[in-house]
């Protein structure tokens, strides 16, 4: 088989708020992130907002400098972050059809692996053995905390892209069979590197690429119901 499935997480596999931010929360809720560490990523977003609001938003993980890596409830956040119902079948139709899984995500890659487990567990309930791989941000760690840097780039905009086609050269993949799902103006690279682009519950600038590329949009979960039930309150006259 020389296909394989792209899927962003946050907000594309799971509903938002994204798992770094409610990580974030959690470890706020649990005291862990002290006023130097807050003092500390303010330095460093005043260094990268020369290189733009993504690359803060996206770049700065000194937040987490000293913070434990494991052992921590915060920690286990991705084990909570609701699934879209509908992601889970699609991943599940694809792994039925002999596709290789593969999570592009910007979040933390410890968090990303808990969604990836859980996801294993659910296409195990449908008789559906899958192997799941995850390529996403990696965090430095040294005597079991992290260090606030990352190893290599955050795995965003062509960055995703970048890592598409490196399992492209890796697999034999024949990218025009391939598909990604996104939901954000950030994996615009992503779905613009293989033959089948699926847009989820997207942001009104993905929304503009999709039209324009003429690329699948669906509404998955919250999105869906509440377009269902707007569809159901207008009058069959009326559409």
């Amino acid at each position: 088989m020389n296909r394989a499935a792209f899927f962003d997480v946050d907000g594309t596999l799971t509903e938002r708020p994204s798992l770094e931010r409610r990580y974030f929360r959690a470890l706020r809720h649990e005291g862990k992130i002290s006023l130097r560490n807050g003092i500390a990523w303010l330095a460093e977003a005043a260094r990268l907002i020369p290189s733009g609001l993504r690359s803060v938003l996206q770049g700065n993980k000194v937040y987490l400098r000293s913070i434990r890596s494991t052992g921590l409830r915060a920690n286990r956040v991705g084990e909570d972050a609701p699934f879209f119902p509908e992601a889970i079948e699609c991943v599940a139709r694809h792994a039925t059809n002999g596709e290789r899984i593969v999570l592009v995500t910007g979040t933390l890659e410890f968090l990303a692996e808990q969604i990836a487990r859980r996801l294993r567990c659910e296409l195990m309930t449908r008789n559906v053995t899958a192997e799941i791989h995850v390529c996403a941000t990696r965090l430095e760690e040294e005597d079991g905390r992290w260090t606030g840097r990352m190893l290599g780039q955050p795995m965003f905009g062509k960055a995703k892209a970048i890592a598409v086609w490196w399992y492209a050269q890796n697999w034999k993949l024949n990218l025009a069979e391939c598909s990604a799902y996104g939901d954000g103006a950030l994996d615009e690279w992503m779905l613009a590197s293989v033959g089948k682009a699926i847009v989820v519950n997207p942001d009104s600038q993905l929304q503009a690429t999709a039209r324009r590329q003429h690329w699948k949009i669906v509404n998955w979960g919250r999105e869906a119901r509440l377009r269902t039930k707007l569809a159901r309150m207008v009058p069959e006259r009326a559409r």
